[in-house]
């Protein structure tokens, strides 16, 4: 066993292109890379029903946990499991807590698979479905998206997620059916372009599909969550979605300029109307309140500009800084 503390350039995840590891060593065909953020009541049974799940694969695979700064007993947990199967277990320890799509960049950066597969530890995405995506890869797609099936979660996200993948694909022209569903399959190929870019925030699947050539989508099966609650609250789920439109497409922007030149003539019209009706009518004072409710409605159109002007500005802020995307404290792995 070593714990190994990356530098740097690797704990950002900017500088990988090839598999870690002896090159000597052949690498597996198979990286299943697994976010963990205060799962401590489901990681046995994630454990009892994903090492199976792969060993019945009967092919060479690596599983990559990545502790996103868990704050219970998830790394204990993990480091235990490691030392009962280190010749497949590898476990990344943040320093910190920086997000599920860091998480799986940095698992990203570590995997050595031709095929990586990305599963949640909730087990909402079933360990059993992995067989199906790593079939799909063999077959020689890249990209393997996934459409749950009979969804287990509450009426308002499935409505909401269905609403939020329609203004997505109309903005962003990324067709995914189903853009929550973390289980999704790439090929190497794609991985070694995501770990190539350097976006402080990015939306994975929908970068993932933009750098396909050949992707495919499939349905998967869909559980409730076997323990704990959800990491995503409304204001975390709307600041993902701020993230994919602006990290994708300037059409908001196109758009806001297009409603500021109606507005603009708009206000011009009304001035010359409210001036004529001067000239004829003479002063008038009963249009006041109008005005004022006018004017407040545009003061409301403006702040939302400037907010999404800033949504922009913030992400070219975060890469001007130059500041690593996550920090990794440790690995567990085995010598190689």
């Amino acid at each position: 066993m070593s714990e190994q503390t990356n530098d740097l350039n690797a704990q950002s995840g900017l500088e990988l292109n090839v598999p870690a590891g002896n090159p000597a060593v052949e690498p597996p065909e198979l990286s299943v890379v697994i976010p963990v953020y205060n799962e401590e009541a489901g990681l046995q049974t994630l454990f009892d029903r994903l090492y199976p799940a792969l060993d019945a694969l009967h092919a060479r695979y690596e599983v990559i946990f990545i502790n996103d700064g868990s704050r219970d007993r998830s790394p204990l947990i993990l480091s235990d499991q490691y030392r009962k199967r280190p010749d497949v277990t590898r476990v990344v320890l943040f320093n910190g807590n920086y997000g599920q799509h860091m998480a799986i960049m940095a698992g990203f950066s570590q995997a050595r698979g031709q095929s990586v597969i990305t599963l949640d530890a909730d087990l909402q995405n079933p360990p059993e479905e992995i067989d199906n995506l790593l079939a799909k890869l063999r077959e020689g797609y890249d990209y393997v998206g996934t459409i749950r099936q009979n969804r287990q979660d509450s009426w308002f996200r499935r409505h909401a997620s269905r609403a939020m993948n329609n203004l997505r694909e109309k903005i962003t022209h990324i067709t995914m059916t189903d853009q929550g569903c973390m289980l999704r399959g790439y090929s190497r190929e794609v991985v070694q372009m995501l770990n190539q870019c350097e976006e402080g925030r990015t939306f994975i699947p929908a970068l993932a599909y933009t750098f396909a050539s050949r992707p495919i989508e499939i349905e998967v099966a869909h559980e409730e969550r076997f323990a704990g609650e959800s990491k995503y609250s409304l204001y975390s789920l709307i600041r993902l979605n701020f993230d994919l439109v602006t990290g994708f497409s300037t059409m908001p922007l196109q758009a806001f300029s297009l409603l500021g030149v109606l507005l603009a003539l708009g206000s011009t019209a009304l001035f010359f109307l409210l001036l004529l009706r001067r000239f004829v009518f003479g002063a008038e004072v009963e249009g006041v309140f109008t005005l004022f409710a006018l004017v407040f409605a545009l003061i409301g159109v403006l702040l939302f500009g400037v907010g999404l002007l800033g949504e922009y500005i913030g992400r070219i802020y975060e890469q001007v800084r130059g500041r690593p995307r996550f920090v990794i404290q440790a690995v567990l792995e085995q010598d190689r």
